[in-house]
């Protein structure tokens, strides 16, 4: 499980530098657009799989 997690954060981030680094390029209305949006969600995967991944990690297990 924390490996397929690692997988995901990886892939969220490597979209996030790629779409940065298109950003810096010159782009129609319509592409920029898309592309922010497309940077917004995968910075919204990342903070959910943080989010996701920090709850699994804190529950302790129950009295035995």
């Amino acid at each position: 499980m924390i490996e397929e997690s690692f997988v995901r954060l990886r892939t969220h981030r490597n979209n996030v530098h790629r779409y940065r680094q298109l950003l810096k390029t010159m782009l129609t209305d319509a592409e920029r657009r898309f592309i922010e949006s497309r940077l917004l969600e995968e910075e919204s995967a990342i903070e959910a799989l943080a989010i996701f991944e920090g709850a699994a990690g804190s529950a302790e297990p129950g009295p035995v």
